[in-house]
């Protein structure tokens, strides 16, 4: 069977998903033109050879709705064989693409295939696709739903992690980030925005904050206190006994960023690459996923790393 290599990846910066972000203004196909084209033209590659986009999208609503990775295809002035699809996984659903791009060329089912994500949290914010996650009472009760920002609370509270130790690992995180930033190693992947007239609408992560401080990060606010105390806390602790209460440790400066933008990997056959002239950068091995229980809804990445390390062990 053919083996999925990496071809090359690019991504845009990550904007403020606010109105006052650099990229509100750009819409969630704009982004993947911008990248659809420097795909294109860094690799001089002949758009053609390519059978498929396959994009992950956790809102697919509005603007991101129906299939946006066709209407990307189509808007960048690609080959119109080239297939698109639109599917999501929730968080996971840029990796899940790039999993399915590689399992079509492991199988053979086609040579050289396009994956990614897109989002623009600016535009359409987190939710506003609806689902019977969110709005079916019954479903809601059953499954115990209750936000991601709780969940993280939770772990918190379970696995005794304090305030101080999220804020040190988050004032780490964001140093590391801007250093990376300074040194120019997002370089050769990120691709700045422009807009319709040529001009950069931006070229640097804008959510980057290189002078965080864990005293600055302690004097904010607790972002889910307030909305576990409307029944989600109760929610969580119905089906985790063994703690009293939950511990809302997590803010808006410790938390994952709410941000715009788009990514995207060019994935194919050894076979492809050497037709397209291109040269690989790496080889996919194996991916995996796993369902995980749905209160506590953030824990699921470890066993599908585990899955995905047993997977390739058997093959090997």
């Amino acid at each position: 069977m053919p083996s999925a290599l990496i071809f090359d990846a690019v991504r845009t910066p990550r904007g403020k998903g606010k109105k006052d972000g650099s990229l509100h203004q750009a819409t969630p196909v704009w982004l993947l033109n911008n990248l659809l084209t420097a795909l294109q033209q860094r690799n001089d590659l002949d758009t053609s050879l390519v059978d498929d986009v396959v994009l992950g999208c956790v809102t697919p609503v509005g603007e991101q709705g129906a299939d946006i990775a066709r209407t990307a295809v189509l808007d960048a002035g690609w080959a119109e064989t080239v297939a698109g699809v639109t599917q999501s996984r929730f968080c996971a659903s840029g990796l899940e693409s790039v999993n399915l791009a590689a399992a079509k060329v492991g199988s053979g089912l086609e040579d050289m295939v396009v994956a990614g994500g897109v989002e623009s949290m600016s535009r359409w914010t987190m939710g506003s696709d609806g689902g019977a996650w969110f709005m079916d009472p019954r479903i809601n009760d059953k499954l115990g739903f209750i936000p991601q920002g709780i969940s993280a609370d939770l772990i918190g509270t379970l696995e005794g992690f304090s305030r101080t130790d999220v804020d040190t690992y988050a004032v780490e995180s964001q140093r590391r980030a801007a250093k990376a930033q300074a040194e120019g190693r997002f370089n050769k992947s990120r691709v700045p925005v422009k807009d319709l007239n040529g001009l950069i609408m931006l070229d640097h992560d804008e959510f980057i904050r290189g002078n965080a401080t864990v005293e600055s990060l302690a004097t904010l606010q607790p972002s889910f206190a307030m909305m576990g105390s409307m029944g989600f806390n109760a929610t969580a602790l119905r089906k985790y006994t063994t703690i009293e209460n939950i511990n809302h440790i997590h803010h808006a400066g410790n938390s994952s960023g709410i941000v715009d933008g788009a990514a995207l990997v060019l994935v194919g056959s050894e076979e492809a690459g050497r037709k397209a002239g291109l040269k690989p950068r790496a080889r996919i091995r194996a991916a995996a996923v796993i369902g995980s229980e749905p209160t506590i809804l953030l824990t699921g990445p470890t066993p599908a790393c585990q899955k995905a390390t047993w997977e390739l062990a058997w093959t090997v």
